[in-house]
C-alpha cells in the first residue's frame, strides 16, 4: 500500500456536491485564506477510516500526500504522521515531529493545523523544556505556523501547564486575522475550564487591548454578568 493507493480511496468517496459546499466554508476563493485549494468533498470520519487502515508509510510516501493539491490527502498525510507518532519510539517520535515541521506549511488550513498539530507538535512537546520551537513559529510570517504555535499548545494545558498558553497568546494578541483571534481565544478559554483563575489575571491585565473574538471565545462559559463586565472597553 502506498500514497497512490490512498488517494485512490480517498477519489472512490469523493462527493462533488459536498465539495462544492466546502470550497466556500473554507474560504478557497480569490483573495480568501485558502484561496486556491481544492476540496474533494470527504467528511473526517471517512479520511479517519482509511487512514486506520493504512500500514505505516514511510515519509517518501507521505509527503506524495502532503505535496497533493487535495486538501483531505493533506490531512491524510498528517493524520497518517500522528498515527505514527503514536506508536513510535521516542527517536522515531523525533523523525516526525521534525518531518511535520518541515511541512507545516502544507498544513493550509485551519481544520488540517487543529486536527493534528496536538498529537505530534504538542505531544512531543510535552516533556520538552525548550520548546522555543513554538515561539518561532509564532513569530513566522505564515498564519498556519503561527496557529501550529498557539493550538499545539492544547496538549500542555490539558496537563496543566499554562505559561506558554499565555505567553504565546500575548505574542499573537494583535494578529490581524480572525483566525488567530479564534485561535487564541480558544486556548485562552480551554486554560480557563482547568484554572479560573488563571484565565481572570490574564483577562484582567488584556481585555481591553484583545480582539472582540478572541475575547468572547475566551469567556464563553462565565456568566453573563462576568462578559458584560469583560467585554466593557
Amino acid at each position: 500500500m502506498n500514497a497512490e493507493f490512498i488517494l485512490g480511496e480517498l477519489l472512490s468517496v469523493a462527493s462533488p456536491e459536498k465539495a462544492r459546499f466546502l470550497q466556500g466554508f473554507f474560504k478557497t476563493g480569490k483573495g480568501q485564506y485558502a484561496e486556491g485549494d481544492v476540496l474533494l468533498g470527504i467528511v473526517v470520519p471517512l479520511i479517519r477510516d482509511i487512514v486506520k487502515k493504512s500500514p505505516e508509510l514511510p515519509f517518501s510516501e507521505i509527503q506524495i500526500l502532503l505535496d497533493s493539491a487535495y486538501h483531505e490527502a493533506r490531512l491524510a498525510g498528517l493524520l497518517l504522521l500522528m498515527k505514527q507518532f503514536k506508536k513510535a519510539k521516542p527517536e522515531k517520535q523525533k523523525e516526525i515531529f521534525d518531518f511535520y515541521l518541515q511541512n507545516a506549511r502544507k498544513a493550509n488550513n485551519w481544520d488540517l493545523v487543529d486536527v493534528t498539530c496536538r498529537d505530534v507538535i504538542g505531544a512531543y512537546l510535552l516533556d520538552k523544556e525548550d520548546r522555543s520551537i513554538l515561539y518561532r513559529l509564532a513569530e513566522s510570517d505564515n498564519l498556519w505556523e503561527q496557529r501550529i504555535a498557539i493550538v499545539s499548545t492544547w496538549t500542555f494545558i490539558k496537563n496543566r501547564q499554562f505559561d506558554d498558553t499565555l505567553a504565546i497568546a500575548e505574542k499573537l494578541l494583535n494578529h490581524k486575522h480572525d483566525l488567530m483571534h479564534k485561535a487564541v481565544g480558544w486556548m485562552l478559554r480551554e486554560v480557563g475550564k482547568k484554572d479560573r483563575q488563571t484565565l481572570v489575571d490574564f483577562l484582567e491585565k488584556y481585555h481591553k487591548q484583545m480582539p472582540r473574538t478572541a475575547l468572547r471565545y475566551a469567556i464563553e462559559h462565565f456568566s453573563p454578568e462576568e462578559r458584560a463586565y469583560f467585554m466593557k472597553k
